[in-house]
């Protein structure tokens, strides 16, 4: 299947942000490009950036400045995606479609009952959802390939941000309290329940925030009440994406 799309400034910088699986708003912070100045370019507002600001943005995905505005030929891998001269490129797979070398197949986390109606859970492996990455992606962001896994958001509770539905990427790697940045997204057991929350450690212990705070207030959780839950944090959010509705 191929889709005519002219290339420009707005498109790359998607295809980019897509492909690093990076928001805008983290883009700002790794490059100190407003956010504004970005949400105007990926917007279309804004056709032709100044040079201080274009500069910025493909010295950070390694690209050059022309081939940032579209104007010379540039080869994106995003997903299965192809950017080259005027057209996209789009190569269609399925779960059973084997990996690309450059690919790894990342595995979701969900909640299993551990017995019909007995309304406890654990959460494991599902032998059968996975979502594709990018080995550089994961590399530039810092995730070993083994140790990045995906959830699947429920609830309200992370609204505007995070919708029922959203999908997140996990590092594993990065699972002790002592790793938490406080106010970054984590993925969470809490005693069987999946999870994800902005974490904060205090000197008593940690504390779980939503961004709909108005109908979920914070959780504080002191050290001894960590382990009695018990809360187990699975790794940080380094990624994530959903559908728009």
């Amino acid at each position: 299947m191929r889709i005519m799309q002219k290339r420009n400034v707005s498109t790359v910088l998607r295809v980019l942000l897509d492909q690093h699986g990076i928001s805008p708003t983290e883009l700002h912070r790794r490059t100190g490009v407003p956010q504004s100045t970005l949400s105007r370019i990926l917007s279309g507002k804004i056709v032709d950036p100044s040079d201080r600001h274009i500069s910025k943005i493909a010295d950070y995905f390694s690209v050059s400045t022309d081939q940032l505005r579209g104007r010379a030929d540039v080869t994106i891998n995003a997903g299965r995606a192809q950017i080259h001269s005027e057209l996209k490129d789009i190569s269609l797979w399925d779960d059973d479609t084997p990996v690309d070398d450059d690919e790894v197949s990342v595995p979701f986390l969900r909640e299993v009952e551990l017995a019909a109606g007995s309304g406890r859970f654990v959460i494991e492996e599902s032998e059968r959802s996975s979502l594709r990455f990018g080995k550089r992606s994961l590399r530039h962001n810092g995730v070993q390939f083994d140790q990045a896994k995906c959830v699947t958001v429920r609830g309200n509770s992370m609204l505007p941000v995070l919708r029922d539905g959203a999908t997140v990427g996990v590092n594993a790697g990065k699972c002790g309290i002592g790793d938490i940045v406080d106010g970054d997204l984590y993925a969470i057991n809490h005693n069987g329940q999946l999870r994800v929350k902005q974490l904060y450690r205090l000197p008593t212990g940690i504390r779980l925030r939503s961004f709909n705070r108005d109908e979920h207030p914070d959780e504080d959780y002191t050290f001894q009440e960590i382990q009695e839950e018990p809360i187990v944090i699975l790794g940080h959010v380094f990624w994530w994406g959903m559908y728009a509705r």
